[in-house]
């Protein structure tokens, strides 16, 4: 579940999905087919060429065999008959039947008969090599002797080192050669009774050289079994202590007629082939390990592997380059919406191109702009429209403070205190003219202490009983900004709501400074009667509340002057200046104003 949310999460998963899909599983599909087929292909192509190997091997031995059997035919030579029909020493015909034998030699070529032999049923023969000869009787008794005169019709092939082989009949040694004996019968032309045997021994090279010259793969070989599987000829670089444990299971081959076998009883597998000799009955077995029949089949194998894996990574190499030319631009539109989301309105997408995703992305910073612009525009006429309310605020003068004090002047001059009257004009003045300030918002910081200083003398004249007050400003900070009427607002509130309802005289003390941030604080403090604890909450909570405490309904004695200031040093200076009210019940309050510095 949670890896198909992944790639429906994703468009560039999708593509890769969609593509892996259309793409890559077609070639491995493919690849898997070519390779099943070409294998099999390859693999029946190597086993046909080896069986037909054997086959052209066995034709071969067919081909040496039939024309050396050619020399048989000197059973129907008269001389021959007669002289293995006659008990008696006829020189004539011996002579006649070597001249023959000479004949044929030099007629087929014969090179690699090494003797050819002729015996009757009395142990009486005559040989190429030793001329007439008598054998002993008990040499007749040869088991294949016997087994020509139950078959005469039959030829025997006998290899070397048969249990039952043909010693040389004539006595003749053969020195560094290994012999094939043929044997056939000699029978008389009219009752065809059995007189006598001829044998042509036969060099086993003729054979041999087959097996040796002619391989399978790297390490394959052939060799010659005779009919029930024993091998009689094998080549050189075969023996029986490395290789012979792997022919133990010819004999059933052969008997199945099976012309080829895997197997697999001594440990990797080999591929064993027969093909029959007609002539000799003997069998031609090939036996090779299966990696090498199958090598160029699995060079293929490994040539489609690559060829698909190659394939497959190019093409996930292209769609990755495709995918993220077509969706890195989405990708960049997407997070330019995230942030404009969240409130970033300065994105803006940056797209090359003239398709329809540059279309979009040029589309968004069009509509970015004009949500900025109508943004900035609603900040500035909500800022104008509460500006304009702070100074219609700020404008406004307390009418009881200003008919109490025209009331004290009035009291002043009946009572002709010249002076004083002209004292509280003056400070009056001052404080409709700071007030005023031409329109403006700033004024430096003396002029500000200036126009409290002004409305403290008025005060003053009116609460000499019960008002002193102290102003500890450093002269090094007169030159900083600060929004007009600031602390006026503060000091009214301490007077009114400190110190009138205190007994006996009250103090104002007015500082500032700049902290280790850059911050303007300045500190309003009395000694006044001070805030309950509940009062001073509802006092804060005022304070973090936008609207004012008339629009909430929860205005607190002394909130609004405070609520006043706060907002509109909030609004000047941003969230994090404003009004800090710490207050002790019976002890007095504290009223911190933190502002950014600004120099005029």
């Amino acid at each position: 579940m949670g890896i198909y949310r992944k790639i429906t999460s994703s468009l560039r998963a999708k593509l890769l999905t969609m593509f892996v899909i259309l793409t890559c599983l077609p070639l491995i599909i493919v690849g898997l087919v070519s390779y099943n087929k070409s294998y099999n292909t390859v693999f029946t192509n190597s086993k046909s060429a080896t069986m037909m190997l054997a086959s052209q091997l066995a034709t071969n031995i067919d081909n040496v065999f039939t024309d050396t059997k050619k020399l048989l035919e000197l059973e129907k030579n008269p001389n021959v008959l007669r002289f293995l029909f006659s008990q008696t020493d006829l020189n004539v015909d011996a002579r006649e039947i070597l001249q023959t034998m000479s004949s044929y030699r030099q007629t087929y070529q014969y090179d690699s008969v090494l003797n050819i032999t002729m015996i009757n049923l009395y142990g009486r023969g005559i040989s190429e090599r030793k001329g007439v000869f008598q054998l002993n009787r008990d040499s007749l008794r040869n088991p294949h002797f016997e087994y020509l005169i139950q078959h005469p019709e039959a030829i025997l092939n006998i290899p070397p080192d048969d249990p039952s082989s043909l010693e040389p009949l004539d006595g003749f040694q053969y020195q560094n050669h290994r012999i094939i004996s043929i044997v056939s019968t000699v029978k008389q032309r009219v009752t065809h009774e059995v007189i006598g045997f001829i044998i042509i021994d036969v060099d086993d090279s003729i054979v041999k050289q087959f097996c040796d010259n002619v391989s399978i793969g790297k390490s394959g070989f052939f060799y010659v079994a005779d009919s029930k599987g024993n091998a009689i000829f094998i080549p050189s670089k075969a023996t029986y202590s490395t290789k012979w444990p792997q022919f133990k299971n010819i004999s059933s081959i052969i008997e199945s007629n099976n012309k080829e076998y895997v197997d697999n009883t001594d440990g990797k597998p080999q591929f064993i082939v027969t093909s029959p000799s007609s002539s000799t009955g003997w069998h031609i077995v090939g036996v090779v390990p299966l990696q090498e029949i199958v090598e160029e089949a699995n060079s293929i194998r490994q040539l489609i592997i690559i060829s698909v894996l190659l394939s497959i990574i190019f093409a996930i190499s292209l769609h990755l380059f495709v995918s993220n030319r077509l969706t890195r631009p989405v990708r960049i539109l997407k997070n330019k919406m995230q942030l404009a989301a969240s409130g970033f309105l300065e994105a803006k997408v940056v797209l090359t191109g003239t398709d329809e995703i540059a279309d979009l992305g040029n589309s968004f910073n069009v509509m970015i702009g004009k949500i900025r612009m109508l943004l900035d525009q609603s900040i500035k006429e909500q800022q104008e429209i509460k500006k304009s309310e702070l100074r219609a605020l700020q404008a406004q003068i307390n009418p009881h403070f200003l008919y109490n004090t025209l009331d004290s002047i009035l009291w002043l001059a009946q009572s002709e205190k010249k002076d004083q009257v002209v004292q509280m004009v003056m400070a009056l003045s001052k404080l409709f003219r700071i007030s005023l300030s031409k329109g403006k918002d700033w004024i430096t910081f003396d002029k500000e202490i200036e126009h409290l200083q002004s409305y403290l003398t008025i005060q003053q004249m009116r609460y000499r009983d019960i008002l002193e007050y102290q102003i500890e400003i450093d002269a090094s900070l007169h030159s900083l900004l600060i929004l007009k009427m600031t602390l006026q607002p503060i000091v009214e509130n301490a007077l009114y709501h400190g110190l009138k309802n205190k007994r006996g005289r009250g103090l104002i003390r007015v500082t500032a400074r700049i902290d280790d941030e850059n911050t303007f604080i300045i500190v309003v403090e009395d000694n006044g009667k001070g805030i309950t604890e509940d009062r001073l909450n509802q006092l804060r909570n005022d304070l973090m509340n936008p609207h004012t405490p008339q629009e909430t309904g929860n205005e607190v004695s002394g909130g609004f002057g405070l609520h006043n200031v706060h907002r509109r040093i909030r609004l000047y200076y941003g969230e994090s200046s404003g009004v800090q009210v710490e207050s002790t019940e019976g002890e007095g309050t504290k009223v911190t104003i933190r502002i950014p510095c600004e120099w005029g």
